[in-house]
């Protein structure tokens, strides 16, 4: 099996239940947030990915994009990713056009282990692991809720959390962010990761370095695994000083694209944990480059995950391929994580997700369940 060629490309939006994100205009039920990709092809193999953007921008995305991916062949996915990226350069690095691609680069990469009978893990250089814990990612809440809110996931078998944005740092009340982080904790004991995202990337983010240090201090109290984008994005020379300067591990990247825009942030020592997420930084073939770049630097890689059970099953390959590679993001609650699945994730009795061994991504879309969110759905199912 030499060569099976790219037949048609299909992107379905997802909406409905589109999961809040904790944003200052805030993201609404109905809102494409989220986009699932079908990758067709004329040996009756199709690839499915997930892009984290509106499904309206993949749409247009694809159309650019067809003279580039049309006919080529769908069992080398870096080949046709890095054509794509490189032939795209004067429309502009890092936006529609890349997110699109990442959805793409993870369909190709799910038809290549289909057509070898091999999960992706294994093709990306071999499996170190086959299971992954997951931190359940939730919103901030309120003080008086958040322990609430939290202990469930507790009770359903999670071990780690992450919280973030919500009211932290938006309220400049110091005495608040640390009820948030203490109620948290309470909920889930002293033996569970807890894990806590400010948000910064957020509209107009109200804060800066001083309160970042400030905050960094706090959270050594209280055991916290990272501190996740404390600082707005571009502000490298701050997270520079905060990473010397913080008691607690510095995190964050999850909004910068192609492994170009990681290098500074690498080479000058602004991260701890770095964290591209493969749904929109240039698929599974741009992270896998970063997290190994990221490991001759001395930095820790997590995928930054807040997208879909596609995007899951993805950041679980690329996790079980890498040696130090321990945790996966898991949106607590969401619709489009739990519920498009034929077979939904399911924690075993450490808290931990099984990494996939069947071909490909090794996961399947249940039709049905898909077309609740995306009305167009049949367009993934068929070319």
């Amino acid at each position: 099996m030499n060569s099976i060629k790219i037949r048609s490309i299909r992107c379905v939006p997802l909406l409905g239940e589109s999961p809040k994100g904790g944003w200052s205009n805030e993201i609404l039920p109905e809102d494409s947030v989220h986009a699932l990709i079908a990758v067709h092809t004329d040996a009756g193999i199709t690839g499915y990915g997930s892009s984290f953007t509106d499904g309206r921008l993949v749409e247009a995305g694809i159309k650019v994009l067809e003279p580039l991916w049309r006919g080529e062949n769908a069992l080398e996915p870096e080949r046709v990713t890095e054509k794509l990226n490189q032939n795209t350069f004067w429309m502009g690095r890092g936006g529609t056009l890349t997110h699109t691609i990442s959805g793409i680069d993870i369909a190709l990469w799910d038809i290549l282990g289909k057509a070898l009978g091999q999960p992706v893990g294994r093709l990306l250089g071999g499996t170190y692991r086959n299971r992954v814990m997951p931190y359940c990612s939730l919103l901030m809440e309120e003080p008086d809720v958040m322990k609430d809110v939290i202990s469930k996931y507790r009770d359903q078998g999670f071990r780690a959390f992450k919280i973030g944005w919500g009211p932290f740092g938006r309220r400049d009340s110091a005495k608040l962010d640390e009820a948030i982080v203490r109620a948290a904790r309470d909920g889930i004991g002293d033996d569970a990761k807890l894990l806590v995202d400010a948000g910064a990337s957020d509209a107009y983010w109200p804060q800066g370095l001083k309160w970042a240090l400030r905050t960094a201090e706090m959270l050594k109290d209280y055991d916290v695994g990272w501190f996740e984008e404390a600082l707005v994005p571009d502000a490298i020379d701050d997270f520079c000083h905060l990473r010397r300067a913080s008691p607690v591990p510095i995190a964050g990247g999850e909004v910068l694209t192609r492994r170009q825009a990681f290098l500074p942030f690498l080479t000058h020592g602004a991260f701890d944990i770095v964290q591209p997420d493969a749904t929109k930084m240039g698929g599974i073939s741009e992270q896998r480059r970063v997290a190994w770049m990221a490991q001759d630097f001395g930095v820790k890689y997590v995928g930054h995950g807040w997208n879909t059970a596609l995007g899951v099953a993805a950041d679980l390959q690329i996790a079980a391929a890498l040696p130090n590679a321990d945790l996966v993001e898991f949106i607590g609650g969401s619709a489009y994580v739990d519920g498009i699945l034929e077979t939904p994730f399911k924690l075993d009795d450490e808290g931990y997700l099984a990494v996939p061994d069947a071909p490909g991504l090794g996961v399947s879309l249940d039709r049905e369940k898909v077309t609740r969110y995306a009305a167009s759905a049949d367009g993934l199912f068929k070319a």
